[in-house]
């Protein structure tokens, strides 16, 4: 009778792997529904097992392949492939959309940012100062205007949260 490794890890790994490319596609082209993204994330981390028992299975075989170069240059250009992930692309704000999008509050200046929370630069301005932000300025950004004032972002958001309340 075949072990455990022999038995399930190829079409563990065959099965999950599908399901992994047909939730990566969809998140890809954003297509589906939300539950893709869950799913991606967690059956990929279910992937490791099946994936362990198939080394296990075949650990002879794979360090013949390790002796080889088509193995190393596989391996290379896989660790190449991911590293471009991680290089900045010029100014380009990087991380999920609503982190984006706290960036490009942050780099406005008052007049900018004031309409969207009700109010006009001079009112947010007054407000900043009011709630502790010592350099705030109309010509300022909002960055610069906690920077000027010791204060990180977190404690900028969370005065201007304070205003519009």
């Amino acid at each position: 009778m075949p072990s455990l490794p022999n038995r399930y890890a190829t079409p563990l790994i065959t099965g999950l792997f599908l399901v992994s490319l047909v939730s990566g596609l969809a998140l890809f082209f954003h297509v589906g529904p939300a539950a893709f993204h869950g799913m991606h994330e967690w059956l990929s981390m279910v992937l490791i097992v099946p994936f362990a028992l198939h080394l296990w299975k075949n650990w002879r075989p794979m360090t013949a392949y390790l002796r080889r170069l088509p193995m190393a240059l596989s391996l290379a250009l896989s660790v190449a492939a991911a590293a471009v992930f991680f290089v900045p692309a010029g100014d380009a704000r990087t991380g999920p959309p609503q982190f984006q999008l706290a960036q490009a509050l942050y780099a406005a200046t008052p007049e900018l940012a004031a309409p969207v929370f009700g109010m006009t630069g001079a009112e947010l301005v007054e407000g900043l100062r009011g709630a502790g932000l010592s350099g705030a300025e109309i010509g300022r950004t909002l960055r610069e205007i906690a920077a000027a004032s010791g204060k990180s972002d977190a404690e900028l958001a969370v005065a201007i949260i304070g205003l519009s309340s």
